[in-house]
């Protein structure tokens, strides 16, 4: 089973918020793969992680960019299938409302939902129940003007 959080995102959107996790994540020896909803989307966080200033490198790439075994973040429309993340990774980042059919497969994950859209607060519900149902071990966060914090 997944340890699955969620970041219930109030004071920016995943843009701001998901350049620091990943920092996080690499620092700690970690791969990652995030999941966006379009490829209109994964063009755009492509640009932007390129060009975040904290932290300074955020290394990934994509299909169009190939050779994921290379890639410490690989971005993605698709869910994984059942051989695992194509760049080995353990940890997977769920932005835009994506779902994963292979939560399992991951020791972590990250569901970066948007608090001032109701729709994605009450998607966002749905998942953390059918999670719930499934076994996962699930965390709340929020943020604050502190930072994140941890709700349940």
């Amino acid at each position: 089973m997944a340890e699955i959080g969620f970041y219930h995102l109030t004071r920016t959107g995943p843009d701001q918020a998901l350049p620091q996790l990943l920092g996080r994540t690499l620092a700690s020896g970690e791969r990652a793969v995030v999941r966006v909803g379009s490829e209109e989307r994964l063009e755009a966080l492509d640009a932007a992680l390129w060009l975040v200033a904290e932290p300074d490198w955020l290394p990934h790439g994509s299909s169009r960019t190939g050779d994921a075994d290379l890639q410490p973040i690989w971005l993605t429309t698709e869910d994984p299938g059942p051989e695992g993340a194509p760049n080995g990774a353990r940890f997977l980042f769920l932005i835009d409302g994506t779902t994963s059919a292979r939560l399992d497969a991951f020791a972590r994950v990250f569901d970066l939902f948007d608090g001032a859209d109701p729709e994605a607060v009450e998607a966002a519900r749905a998942r953390w129940a059918a999670a719930k149902e499934a076994g996962h071990t699930l965390a709340y966060w929020q943020q604050t003007p502190r930072g994140w914090e941890r709700k349940r």
